[in-house]
């Protein structure tokens, strides 16, 4: 049984890749949790971890032990809480990472309503367009937008949000309105990075067309289309929420509004199925509450 609890400290130092830090975040002598993993290498026979003054680096052997490892710990965190939802509400700090103008528009007033309704969790919140490492680095669930890379992370789809066309009354002063899709190919286009940003797919009156499109803009962030938008510099493809506030304050006004972009979905990322109680609830509610928008 001392193994257990080892192998568990063990999987704190190497999500941390710090002693330091794991010590802290589980509340002990950073010493004591030292001698506890060289304990663990002794009995093992090899060594987990190459330690140096800056940084800790899984031997061959660590790789192997970790993944073993992470997996039984996990199991046996999951079974422990599942038990302890009988006798109390899901708690902890939630780690999640968030797309900076979806989590303004759509995630706030939701967030805002699971903290109301889960007052034992807390909330530490990440919000970047970055590529999140969640075996390195202590995330519980990232929620990005796009079909997700090719990966071994789990991924659960949460929504998927219809797109349309927007442009400034400027823009479409100076450079006229397109009167029907293949128009675009003659506009400044304001295009999300990504696979096919060249090229976009509109439906509409019962048909679907597919656009070659340019522009000199293409970027990670719909809230950076969206303000580019609003300053006369083109037409972008944008979900409604993300623009409403433009286009109610006239900065932005829908065009062709009988075709419509191909959707985007939203999608919870995360490394593992097994999830502790607040994350998976968090997953559960975001997903309930789109869906019903």
């Amino acid at each position: 049984m001392e193994y257990l609890n080892d192998m568990a400290l063990f999987v704190e130092v190497v999500k941390v890749r710090s002693f330091r830090k794991a010590a802290e975040g589980l509340d002990m002598p950073n010493s004591t949790l030292s001698r506890r993993i060289s304990g663990l290498e002794k009995a093992i026979g090899l060594r987990l971890l190459h330690r140096t003054t800056r940084k800790i680096e899984l031997t061959e052997a660590g790789q192997l032990y970790y993944e073993r490892c992470k997996r039984i710990v996990d199991e046996a965190r999951l079974a422990h809480e599942q038990l302890g939802e009988m006798l109390a509400r899901p708690s902890g700090l939630l780690r999640a990472s968030l797309p900076v103008d979806f989590a303004n528009v759509y995630l706030a007033p939701l967030i805002a309503e699971f903290a109301r309704q889960y007052p034992g969790i807390s909330f530490d919140f990440d919000l970047t367009p970055r590529q999140v490492d969640l075996i390195s680095e202590p995330v519980d669930v990232v929620i990005r937008m796009g079909e997700p890379p090719s990966s071994n992370l789990i991924a659960r789809k949460l929504a998927s949000l219809q797109r349309f066309l927007y442009a400034s009354p400027r823009y479409l002063e100076v450079s006229g309105e397109p009167r029907s899709p293949v128009d675009l190919a003659h506009h400044d286009c304001l295009r999300l990075r990504g696979p096919g940003s060249d090229r976009w797919t509109l439906s509409g009156k019962g048909e679907t067309e597919q656009v070659d499109i340019g522009g000199r803009f293409e970027l990670n962030s719909v809230g950076m289309l969206r303000r580019l938008a609003s300053l006369d510099l083109g037409i972008t493809l944008l979900p409604e929420g993300i623009a409403a506030q433009d286009v109610a304050q006239g900065k932005l006004r829908r065009i062709l509004p009988d075709w419509q972009g191909s959707p985007v979905s939203v999608y919870a990322l995360t490394e593992t199925r097994l999830l502790p109680a607040k994350t998976q609830r968090f997953i559960e509610f975001v997903r309930d509450k789109l869906a019903a928008q």
